[in-house]
C-alpha cells in the first residue's frame, strides 16, 4: 500500500496535465508506505508513448533522498492517452523490485486516474493507493 497525502496526490495530477501531450516521470520519496516528497524529473525522451529520466537529476534526487532520511517508494509517470496500467515496455523497464510503479492516466482528462503497481521480473501486482487527506 501507498498512503500519499493529498497535495501530493495533486501535483501528481498537475504534473502529468502540464506535460500533456507528452508523458511526465517522477520519483516519490517517503518512510515505509507514506509518501512525503515529490521529484518532478525531465523526460529525455519527450515522448507521449515512454519515459527516461535525467541520469543527473536522479543521482541529485537519491542523495537529496538520503540526506533527509527517506527512501525511494516509487517512480512514477503519466499516460497521457491510455489507461493507468503498465504498458509491456513499462514492464520490462522496471528493473528495481522494491520500489512501487505508479501511473497516471489523463485516458480521460475529466476524471485522471492513478493506479500503483508493484513489478518484479514480469510479474505485476496492483497496489492499493490511500489519498490521506
Amino acid at each position: 500500500m501507498l498512503l500519499i497525502p493529498k497535495n501530493i496526490h495533486d501535483e501528481l495530477i498537475s504534473h502529468a496535465k502540464e506535460g500533456f501531450p507528452l508523458e511526465v516521470c517522477g520519483i516519490l520519496g517517503g518512510i515505509g508506505e507514506s509518501v512525503s516528497a515529490i521529484y518532478r524529473m525531465t523526460n529525455t525522451d519527450a515522448s507521449n508513448e515512454h519515459f527516461m529520466m535525467e541520469p543527473r537529476e536522479q543521482f541529485s534526487v537519491v542523495k537529496d533522498l538520503r540526506t533527509k532520511g527517506l527512501a525511494m517508494l516509487a517512480v512514477y509517470h503519466s499516460h497521457p492517452e491510455t489507461p493507468a496500467r503498465p504498458s509491456e515496455e513499462d514492464i520490462k523497464l522496471a528493473l528495481t523490485p522494491d520500489v512501487s510503479y505508479v501511473i497516471i492516466s489523463l485516458a480521460d482528462a475529466a476524471v485522471p486516474s492513478i493506479k500503483s503497481y508493484k513489478i518484479s521480473s514480469g510479474n505485476v501486482q496492483i497496489e492499493e493507493i490511500e489519498v490521506i487527506v
